[in-house]
């Protein structure tokens, strides 16, 4: 992979701690994350970050999860069932 192709900004899904949402967010922000948004009832969030700083993301005290946001292509309803 080449280094600009590690720097790309990708969607990413956090669930964290929500007693200390706040001052997870806050890391997070310092350790490289745009969000994009905020639930911070449920504890979770969503953002864009450089794939190269996800582990520094991971590793923010308060994180208890991190997913990469997916896209999904669903086949036309008029496609034959496969």
């Amino acid at each position: 992979m080449s280094e600009s192709a590690s720097a790309e900004p990708v969607g990413v899904v956090l669930a964290v701690d929500p007693d200390r949402f706040a001052e997870v967010v806050d890391a997070l922000r310092r350790a490289g994350l745009t969000v994009t948004g905020e639930q911070p009832v449920v504890g979770t969030l969503s953002g864009t970050v450089p794939e190269d700083r996800i582990p520094a993301l991971e590793a923010v005290d308060g994180v208890e999860a991190l997913d990469r946001e997916r896209t999904v292509q669903l086949p036309p309803p008029d496609s034959p069932a496969q």
